[in-house]
């Protein structure tokens, strides 16, 4: 099992919402900033499948609705974060 850091998390959450490279990402919920909608959720999605190697079941997808939320589903794809 490979480890990840919650930087990379937080590094593909930018980039899928196109934040600025220092914004503070802990905190978002879906819907909750103007920038994460269906297609960013979708472009979000995509990135965490391509860095963690994993394929999100669809259920996953629709209830990814914080990076906290993203974070426990990820633990259930045995993603760890140190």
């Amino acid at each position: 099992m490979a480890t990840h850091t919650l930087d990379q998390l937080r590094a593909i959450f930018r980039t899928a919402l196109e934040l600025d490279r220092d914004a503070a990402v802990d905190d978002l919920e879906y819907r909750g900033i103007e920038s994460w909608d269906s297609v960013a959720h979708m472009v979000l999605v995509s990135e965490i499948e391509d860095t963690f190697d994993i394929m999100l079941e669809t259920d996953d997808v629709i209830d990814m609705s914080s990076f906290a939320k993203t974070q426990e589903i990820l633990a259930r794809y045995e993603v760890s974060f140190e």
